[in-house]
């Protein structure tokens, strides 16, 4: 029976420069790996023991990248190690499937947002119209499934952010601030109910899970074993359960971190 192991990507596995937190001397930094390009320059990164590991746990169990990211941000990744026969993108709105979106999983995510939440339109409207200028500095909207701003994180109102999350909350959506990006998104999109799509069509009997943020909460707690950082949304919030274990490494050395834990347990004789 394989193993599924579903990581979050940004601030988990892979780190932009800003988020390295690279505290030891010089010297002694790690040497990284650059894994993302955009607009010919270099963004997010990975230790390259990192990326040997990764490497590793591809070879060993079934690795399905698990992120909020679109489609085409997934794609400009480059992840060493074998190519994933499975990637979940847009919080679980799409499931790839060597690299294609899976229609019918699309198809059904659809017909449960229009059942259970506010449109799209609405809550986009709202942003629109509440969020101050002053700090505001794009409004996107990700697959046109869920809605997110970029904004000054010095200057953010956290009392808007609290309001917003009180209005989602009414209207089956949820908030998450992540470094400079406000989520709005709908409840039933989940990274979970993905993950479990694909221990489902694999018949895995072991799923292990890693991430940060709030949206990976779900993730999370549907796994049989989850890891956090010492950083983001989760550790701030200092968020556990009896099956996650919160690590103390914070930035790019959490990420190592967190791919030796999976590796060691996927290892383990179960």
């Amino acid at each position: 029976m394989p193993v599924v192991v579903a990581s979050d990507l940004d601030r988990t596995l892979i780190y932009s420069a800003a988020a390295l937190a690279l505290t030891m001397p010089d010297a002694r930094a790690p040497r990284l790996l650059c894994v993302e390009v955009h607009e010919s320059k270099p963004l997010s990164y990975m230790t390259e023991t990192a990326a040997q590991l990764l490497t590793d746990l591809g070879d060993e169990a079934l690795f399905v990248p698990t992120t909020t990211r679109t489609r085409k941000q997934y794609q400009r990744i480059n992840l060493p190690g074998p190519q994933p026969a499975y990637a979940i993108c847009a919080n679980g709105g799409h499931l790839l499937v060597d690299g294609e979106t899976d229609r019918d999983w699309h198809a059904r995510v659809l017909a449960r947002l229009a059942d259970e939440c506010a449109p799209l339109a609405e809550v986009q409207e709202h942003l629109l119209r509440t969020a101050d200028p002053v700090w505001v500095r794009k409004h996107r909207v990700a697959e046109d499934l869920f809605a997110y701003l970029v904004v000054e994180r010095e200057l953010l109102s956290e009392e808007w952010v609290k309001e917003l999350a009180v209005w989602a909350e009414n209207r089956g959506w949820t908030v998450s601030l992540q470094g400079r990006k406000i989520y709005a998104v709908p409840k039933p999109l989940t990274k979970s109910a993905a993950v479990r799509e694909v221990a489902r069509r694999t018949g895995a009997d072991l799923t292990l899970a890693a991430g940060d943020s709030l949206l990976d909460a779900d993730l999370l707690l549907a796994a049989d074993q989850g890891w956090r950082p010492g950083h983001g949304e989760l550790a701030d919030a200092e968020w556990t359960a009896p099956a996650i274990r919160a690590l103390p490494e914070r930035g790019v050395l959490a990420g190592e971190r967190i791919l030796r834990e999976l590796l060691r347990t996927v290892r383990s004789p179960r």
